[in-house]
């Protein structure tokens, strides 16, 4: 799967909510999306992530430590 660093700059949790089809009672801030990108198993591409705020790029990178089923590559 690929995100869109740019798509998260301007849309942000909404956005991330629909491409990672998260559940309906994600809480929209960095502490659900922790407890989200742990449950689940993907291979996250991201690419512009040079835009992205480093609280989201170090809550993705904090999950994919924790979980072995969520893979994440960055591209600027």
């Amino acid at each position: 799967m690929q995100l869109d660093g740019n798509l998260i700059r301007q849309r942000g949790h909404d956005y991330l909510a629909e491409a990672l089809n998260l559940p309906d009672y994600y809480g929209k801030n960095l502490d659900a999306l922790y407890d989200c990108l742990t449950e689940i198993s993907c291979e996250i591409e991201l690419i512009n992530a040079s835009v992205v705020d480093k609280d989201i790029i170090d809550t993705f990178k904090d999950a994919s430590s924790e979980n072995e089923l969520l893979k994440l590559t960055m591209f600027p």
